[in-house]
């Protein structure tokens, strides 16, 4: 089974590893009940309940779904990466010790990289290669 078609934006920011201008993602200033997949690969990724105003010009989250994202050292060695643990598509990074919730973890991610599935609505299948 093969992942979703990207566009070249999409690409860039989950296969290529880029980021999106900060304020720029639709999923910036977005609070609906619901979650956040991996637009690659339809992983679930994030509660609306996680979601929270970082100001940070990028969705942040002080948590994620068990086992839904994989840490990994950042090259520039000062912080976090995270990925889909499913596709390892490119999410964007994990800052702890902000003290910006009791939980003390944002997830900042980029909102090419998700894609919103509305509170009762159906889950698409999540894709394997």
């Amino acid at each position: 089974m093969a992942y979703n078609n990207l566009s070249p934006e999409e690409k860039q920011v989950i296969e290529g590893k880029g980021t999106e201008a900060p304020f720029s993602g639709e999923y910036d200033n977005f609070y609906k009940d619901g979650m956040f997949i991996c637009r690659k690969c339809n992983n679930p990724l994030f509660s609306s309940k996680a979601k929270f105003d970082a100001g940070c010009g990028w969705p942040s989250f002080d948590e994620s779904f068990p086992n839904a994202l994989k840490r990994l050292p950042d090259p520039d060695g000062g912080r976090v990466k995270i990925e889909c643990a499913n596709c390892k598509a490119h999410l964007g990074h994990e800052f702890k010790g902000e003290n910006l919730t009791n939980k003390n973890t944002r997830e900042c991610v980029n909102s090419l990289s998700i894609k919103f599935i509305p509170k009762n609505s159906k889950l698409p299948e999540v894709l394997h290669k």
